[in-house]
């Protein structure tokens, strides 16, 4: 027999041996293999999205960043780069490339080195999708099986198309849309040749290529995806000359936020996890839009930031961040002076210091590098040169406790040094030096008609303190408390024009061993005051005493109709000053009833859940405030029997869905509109809000008489006369409050600290002479009410004024302003005032007067004696 004839009978029974253990190998790993199948209805891990009502992106959640492309939205060149280093025969082999193996075994079996690559885009989809990493014959073969059977069930295209996506990128990215997103901050189109050279080299080895990790290791891959590009004449010479000249520059990118609502935010992720789960919720590529407006929210957090930096500045400047070389402040013979610096840092140093330093909100580091008699030169990160003015200095008395600042700084060396690394901020287009608030605050605002929340700010910074004060912070609410407890009065018999007596209460308190004196702010008494006037002027002592006519059951019962807590309610008569603890949305929504008519609603912030596709997965349906409804008398009725359960109302904020129903199901589940519970009469809420009112108007041009304020007289400068508002103050000062609405809107700002022990103190200001003068306590009118006033300014252009609907039931007649009674004057001794049918005043104010000054003498004869306070 010839060797030709024995070589090709050895040939032969190679292939058949070949063919026998290939057939015998797949048949023992069939088992094994998982079901191709499923990459027909593949769906992409994808992050869930949060956007405002208005479509602007709050956040993005998801651990894999992926931007999902067909190939059609792929550039051209962007696929040829990665066929061209990856696979450049991807359209002709079955999903195997035979001389690529051969060579990979031929390696393998001459030095053991498994490292040798072979694997088609096929089968580097295989292994993405179905297998692990681990460099194994076993693997390998598995790999060869699923490519094979993956070309039988899916074009080139669509295999391509779903490399693309799937493909591990470096950086958390997958895909080609999220790492141009992740690297260049770019969408795919907009990518350059080198740029789309760099991301194509990334497959290899992403942790190790990726130019933020290394850009040197990414500059060399990238030179080697060009080659490959110009040897396959996917670009010309000129072309790649240009791209291996380019500079490799690159840093992390997000998500291309266009709203800033980190605590509405995470509201939304805790909302989700609980709905589905974190893996469907952090891959299902789900989209939830809020109930957020984007320039209220904007406006929000402006407001809420720069009172801070207001507060802050009252109370002092605690010094620069640290000093990176000492200065010491001499004078030279010519009265001038200077510093001596020990061992100064070289821009570069500075520079490279500044780099390490971290910004927070608008504040930015910066090192003092020369000071002026009145002005200082600085560094900032990045190595912009700026000056601070006088202006921008000037504030900066020393502070020494929240009660007591230094004095008037009169030059800029009393105040910086060079050296000190300091914080900067931008504030009217010039420079100022600043420092990260220590006090703390939160701004909600509400739409009273359905619950919907349209600004919320939970604190200064949510990358300084992730806890939401708005949801998260029970602090006491002072005299914003007041208004529930002077509905309830209107409810057991009184009127706006009842009487009471503004005097000193001293009650024994035979338990403590003490006297209980509560005290009005400031200590002022008016003697025989009207209800309406005692609520503008946040009186003290007519809270208690109205605490005590209605009794302190039924003060709590009705405050539980506002969706308070009754844990939350003190059952003694400090109830009546603000002891209550609340949250400022549960504040708010208490609020929001005197706004819409005496309806209780549920404060929500997601209004739908759109799927990956587009597809509606969840619309919220609130349960609004209802005023035509037949329903209403029947709920008010029911509300007065039996109190809400707050608990139970808040717990709605979160929990809108079955968390076990399926995600295809969830459209299904829609909450059905209801008509909100009217926990109190539509006459109450407007006698109310109109008295409130009055702490705007106080006795001025409106219509209750003249010669006073309210403690909310500085929002007249919004010039509407459709809003109603609140000012509140603790004890010592420890929280600030203010609240305030129109028909369409409420809103509600605290200020404090974190530490619910310390007070926000009191501030000083400095005369021409430079003697520090009192500016007073921090109050919910000084404190609070500024940012109140800021974010209104900006939000009640889109709610048109609306005029006064007295509703039925109510008359107004005329009331002479000192006593309360009925009147034929019509000088500024008397003013309309409206009330319930039957409780209207039944005599005409003659000699009342001297009735009265018996009556306020009997009081304080009551008052000083010793009785139990509990």
């Amino acid at each position: 027999m010839s060797w030709v004839k024995k070589f090709l009978i050895l040939s032969l029974l190679m292939i058949v041996f070949g063919i026998i253990s290939i057939a015998g190998i797949y048949f023992y790993l069939k088992d094994d293999l998982p079901d191709v199948t499923t990459l027909q209805d593949v769906r992409l891990q994808t992050p869930m999205q949060v956007f405002t009502a208005d479509g602007e992106l709050i956040s993005q959640f998801g651990e894999k960043r992926r931007i999902p492309l067909k190939l059609e939205e792929m550039p051209p060149l962007l696929v040829e780069a990665f066929l061209a280093v990856e696979d450049t025969r991807f359209y002709e082999h079955p999903g195997i490339d035979i001389i690529g193996i051969f060579r990979a075994i031929s390696v393998v079996a001459s030095s053991g080195d498994f490292s040798q690559g072979a694997s088609t885009i096929t089968q580097q989809l295989a292994r993405n999708f179905f297998l692990s990493r681990e460099k194994k014959i076993v693997r390998k073969i598995k790999e060869i099986f699923l490519a094979i059977h993956i070309e039988q069930l899916l074009t080139k295209d669509q295999i391509l198309e779903l490399y693309l996506n799937k493909i591990e990128l470096g950086q958390r990215s997958f895909g080609v849309g999220a790492a141009a997103q992740v690297y260049f901050g770019k969408t795919v189109h907009e990518l350059t040749l080198d740029e789309i050279a760099i991301i194509a080299g990334l497959p290899k080895a992403p942790s190790a290529l990726n130019p933020v990790r290394s850009a040197s290791n990414a500059r060399a891959r990238r030179n080697v995806v060009l080659g490959r590009m110009l040897e396959t004449r996917v670009i010309d010479k000129a072309a790649y000359d240009l791209a291996i000249a380019a500079p490799v520059t690159s840093r992390l990118h997000g998500a291309q936020i266009t709203a800033s609502a980190p605590y509405i935010a995470e509201m939304v992720r805790q909302d989700m996890v609980n709905r589905f789960g974190e893996e469907t919720a952090y891959s299902a590529g789900l989209q939830v839009f809020t109930t957020i407006q984007s320039v209220q929210q904007a406006e929000a957090k402006q407001a809420l930031q720069q009172n801070l930096y207001d507060y802050d500045e009252r109370h002092g400047y605690r010094g620069p961040v640290a000093e990176v070389w000492q200065s010491t402040l001499v004078e030279t013979d010519n009265a001038e002076h200077k510093f001596e610096q020990e061992n100064p840092l070289s821009t570069e140093e500075i520079l490279a210091y500044l780099d390490k330093q971290s910004s927070i909100e608008d504040l930015r580091p910066a090192i003092i590098t020369a000071v002026h008699e009145q002005s200082a030169d600085a560094v900032i990160a990045g190595g912009q040169q700026v000056t601070l003015p006088w202006d921008g200095l000037k504030w900066a008395r020393t502070f020494q406790t929240d009660e007591r600042q230094g004095v008037a700084p009169k030059t800029a060396f009393a105040i910086v040094k060079p050296g000190q690394h300091v914080l900067l901020r931008q504030q009217n287009d010039q420079w100022r030096l600043s420092q990260v608030p220590q006090a703390s605050s939160a701004i909600v605002a509400l739409d009273p008609h359905g619950g919907a929340i349209r600004s919320l700010v939970g604190g200064y910074s949510f990358s300084q303190s992730q806890f939401n004060r708005v949801t998260q912070a029970k602090r006491q609410v002072g005299s914003n408390i007041k208004p529930f407890i002077y509905s309830a009065a209107l409810e057991h018999g009184h009127t706006l024009a009842t009487i009471m007596n503004d005097a000193p209460i001293h009650q024994w308190d035979s338990n403590a061993g003490i006297a209980w004196r509560p005290k009005n702010s400031p200590a002022v008494y008016d003697g025989p005051i009207r209800i309406r006037e005692a609520l503008a002027k946040s009186k003290n002592v007519v809270s208690v005493r109205l605490l005590r006519a209605v009794g302190i059951d039924n003060i709590i019962a009705h405050l539980q109709r506002f969706g308070f807590t009754a844990s939350d309610l003190p059952r003694n008569e400090t109830l009546s000053l603000g002891s209550a603890s609340l949250t400022p949305l549960e504040l708010v929504t208490g609020y929001a009833v005197f706004a819409n008519g005496g309806y209780l609603v549920s404060p929500y912030i997601i209004e739908k859940i759109l799927s990956e596709d587009g597809e509606l997965l969840y619309q919220h349906k609130p349960v609004t405030a209802c005023r035509d409804c037949e329903t209403a008398s029947v709920a008010t009725r029911q509300t007065a029997e039996q109190p809400v359960d707050a608990e139970a109302q808040m717990d709605q904020l979160f929990n809108t869905l079955s968390l076990d129903t399926p995600l295809n199901q969830q459209a299904s589940v829609e909450q059905s509109a209801k008509q909100a519970e009217q926990v109190i009469s539509e006459q109450n809420s407007f006698l109310i809000a109109d008295a409130l009112k009055s702490s705007i108007w106080g006795g001025g041009s409106w219509q209750h008489g003249t010669g006073w304020n309210g403690t909310a007289w500085r929002v007249q400068q919004l010039k509407r006369r459709d809003i109603s508002a609140k000012t509140g103050t603790t004890n010592d000062s420890k929280d600030t409050w203010f609240s305030g609405f129109t028909p369409d809107l409420a809103v509600t700002v605290w200020v404090g600290f974190d530490d619910a022990n310390r007070s926000l103190g009191r501030a000083l200001w400095h005369a021409n002479m430079g003697q520090q003068q009192s500016a007073g306590t921090e109050s919910g009118a000084r404190t609070a009410l500024p940012a109140w006033l800021a974010y209104m300014k900006t939000a009640l252009p889109q709610y048109p004024e609306q005029p006064m609907n007295v509703p039925v039931g109510l008359s107004s007649v005329r009331i002479d302003l000192q006593t309360g009674l009925l009147t034929n004057r019509t000088d500024h001794t008397s003013a309309f005032e409206y009330f319930k049918p039957g409780t209207e005043p039944k005599q005409y104010a003659t000699a009342n007067i001297q009735q009265i000054s018996f009556d306020k003498a009997q009081d304080k004869k009551q008052d000083e004696e010793e009785v139990e306070l509990f």
